[in-house]
């Protein structure tokens, strides 16, 4: 299972930090990946790193969030800096691996005053 923290309700212009761990049970990760889905829109790639650490970002979020893995523990985590209520959503953690993609079950960010 791929289990995400960190999320939470934050001010305009602030900070939060993502991650999200991937079980035992998850094996041959390639790419791993943060996704976001806000109210009555689709779900969106945020960004990813490859296992190779090539980072992607989606333009809206590019300067803000920074995207890093720790290969050991098999975790990923997104930065988020400088906040927007754009931002809100719930965001979710992807794996892909050899045997296809695993998602993790969401963690809530809200951007409010």
């Amino acid at each position: 299972q791929l289990v995400e923290s960190g999320g939470g309700l934050v001010q305009p212009g602030g900070s939060l930090r993502l991650s999200c761990a991937a079980s035992e049970s998850i094996w041959g990760i390639n790419a791993m990946g943060w996704y976001r889905q806000a109210p009555g829109k689709e779900r969106e790639l945020v960004a990813d790193i490859t296992g190779g650490g090539t980072t992607n970002y989606a333009a809206s979020v590019k300067g803000r969030f920074g995207i890093s893995r720790d290969f050991a523990k098999n975790t990923v985590y997104l930065q988020m800096n400088s906040l927007k209520p754009e931002d809100t959503a719930v965001y979710y953690c992807k794996a892909d691996t050899v045997r296809g993609g695993y998602w993790g079950k969401g963690t809530p960010v809200t951007v409010a005053s």
